[in-house]
């Protein structure tokens, strides 16, 4: 997989990304400051059934740089014709995103971590401004050694 980040870059000067599938159009911004996945508790409260609940709590820092507890989840949501399953912590983040929301126009519902990254293999290539999948990468290059 070959993803071009341009267009949410151009929109709204952030790498974004959109779901397809159940979780049908959520923006997820890619933050490679992040420690922990974030789903916004907006979203949670809006596809609650469409999550597995973990019995685990998280303690993560806020936007204000308070940390505060926060329910986990797992969600799985498609990209790219590709299912993801990861863990997030469910947040109230409002304030932010509705800034964000009225300066860009783009609604954010989540956040994807350095964790997501590593774990599903994701590269960001800032040359070129993509998200490469490294499994996809490597096959592409054994097939071509095969031609």
């Amino acid at each position: 997989m070959e993803f071009p980040l341009t267009l949410g870059l151009q929109k709204t000067g952030l790498p974004l990304i959109i779901t397809s599938g159940k979780l049908k159009n959520l923006c997820f911004l890619i933050d490679t400051g992040a420690t922990n996945n974030i789903l916004f508790t907006y979203v949670y409260e809006h596809f609650k059934d469409e999550f597995r609940v973990l019995e685990d709590k998280q303690r993560i820092m806020g936007i204000e740089g308070e940390y505060k507890e926060t329910p986990v989840i797992e969600a799985t949501f498609n990209f790219e014709g590709t299912d993801y399953t990861s863990i997030f912590s469910v947040f109230d983040g409002s304030d932010a995103i509705r800034q964000v929301q009225e300066e860009t126009g783009v609604q954010i519902h989540g956040i994807l971590s350095t964790d997501f990254l590593v774990k599903n293999k994701w590269i960001l290539d800032f040359n070129k401004l993509t998200i490469n999948n490294v499994n996809v990468c490597i096959y592409n290059r054994l097939l071509l050694n095969i031609l």
